[in-house]
């Protein structure tokens, strides 16, 4: 398969980028979206060309540090999918493909197709855990939970903070994170001492990184890998509301 790629080239957070052209040649259709960059690398380098900057670690859907638009759409538009689990085949051959950044103000360009999704982790670190003594933990096992209790704080802690709902939304909302978190911890026997000041010092968190407000969109929720469910920045409206009044 062939490709032409129009990627993102920016030298730094100061500088004005711009999309290049390239072409990706004999690529197998079997190659993840990573993959294909990694040969068009190969060759740049050959050429003497700066090889193209992009972020990426586990290549197995478990990290999200593989952050790319890609025609448009974070990871690329396939469900439920990470652009590292992204194959070619999904593309016709001959097909124009354009890449860029995720783009929000609180996700600076390193360089090229590389962000800054720190603010992701600031945000965690302000209440986005649950605090232990020492001594020995007690078996969560003892801890009954319903399972329908415990089937909702799972599905939200799938998600990976790979900034894609972020990416997506108009506004540049880092919701469906934040409540993916607080609705993990929130639902939870180990989450119920630090509930109120988590919700709190994790939404003023997320407004001093400057994200945007939520508009009910969903396109958040369209593009998660996870599938991670608007529900979630519901119910932390209501852990917001509840923590505010008390």
């Amino acid at each position: 398969m062939n490709f032409t790629l129009r990627v993102w080239r920016q030298k730094n957070a100061r500088e004005k980028g711009c999309l290049e052209t390239y072409q990706a040649r004999d690529i197998s259709e079997d190659m993840s979206f990573l993959e294909m960059l990694d040969v068009v690398n190969e060759n740049l380098v050959k050429d003497g060309i700066e090889p193209i900057h992009f972020d990426h670690d586990c290549r197995e859907g478990i990290c999200g540090a593989c952050s790319l638009v890609i025609n448009g759409i974070p990871h690329g538009g396939k469900k439920g999918c990470t652009t590292c689990e992204l194959r070619m085949r999904n593309f016709a051959d001959g097909d124009t493909i354009t890449v860029e950044p995720f783009r929000a103000g609180a996700f600076p360009v390193i360089k090229d197709l590389m962000v800054d999704r720190s603010a992701l982790d600031r945000i965690m670190q302000a209440g986005g855990f649950v605090s232990a003594n020492t001594g020995g933990a007690p078996d969560a096992n003892a801890l009954p939970i319903k399972k329908d209790t415990v089937e909702s704080a799972m599905d939200a802690a799938a998600c990976i903070g790979c900034g894609a709902c972020v990416a997506a939304c108009k506004n540049a909302s880092a919701m469906l994170f934040v409540s993916a978190k607080v609705s993990h911890l929130a639902q939870l026997p180990q989450g119920q001492v630090e509930r109120v000041e988590r919700v709190r010092k994790m939404v003023a968190r997320m407004d001093f990184e400057g994200f945007g407000n939520c508009t009910n969109y969903y396109e958040c929720e369209a593009v998660c890998p996870k599938e991670i469910s608007v529900k979630n920045i519901a119910r932390m409206n209501r852990e917001f509301l509840k923590a505010i009044t008390k």
